[in-house]
């Protein structure tokens, strides 16, 4: 008898744990040493996401080296191994299709700290007493 097709929720939900799962083999990896590159050793990386396409056959993962220092140079050195990284991920997660991987450096960092400056603006700071002030008053 053939197996039920995923309904939408599950289908998401599985990529979200596939996702994550993946995350947690990248960072297991880089945090044990197994990458066999100066460069990736000598930083302390850490994967923040992992997007999985929802077919399960690529993923990206976004990187971040402590305190930001030589991103560029670790996500350089992250995809010149990326054969060996996939080899890695697709045995230890047992899936029918390995997935491709891709590696991007996390730019939701820089975007946070943007959007802070932007709320720490004195102009925004007065428009938002300003609408505290409305509540008080209604």
């Amino acid at each position: 008898m053939a197996k039920a097709p995923f309904t939408p929720e599950q289908q998401s939900v599985r990529v979200l744990k596939v996702g994550e799962r993946v995350r947690h083999i990248l960072s297991e990896l880089l945090a044990r040493g197994e990458v066999h590159d100066d460069v990736v050793r000598a930083a302390h990386i850490s994967v923040t996401e992992v997007r999985m396409t929802p077919d399960l056959r690529h993923a990206t993962a976004y990187v971040k080296p402590l305190m930001g220092a030589g991103e560029d140079e670790v996500v350089v050195a992250l995809r010149q191994n990326t054969a060996f990284l996939q080899r890695e991920v697709a045995q230890r997660l047992g899936l029918k299709f390995a997935p491709k991987l891709k590696f991007r450096k996390d730019e939701s960092f820089a975007e946070a700290d943007r959007i802070e400056a932007l709320l720490r603006d004195p102009k925004v700071a007065r428009d938002l007493a300003e609408d505290e002030d409305d509540e008080d008053g209604a």
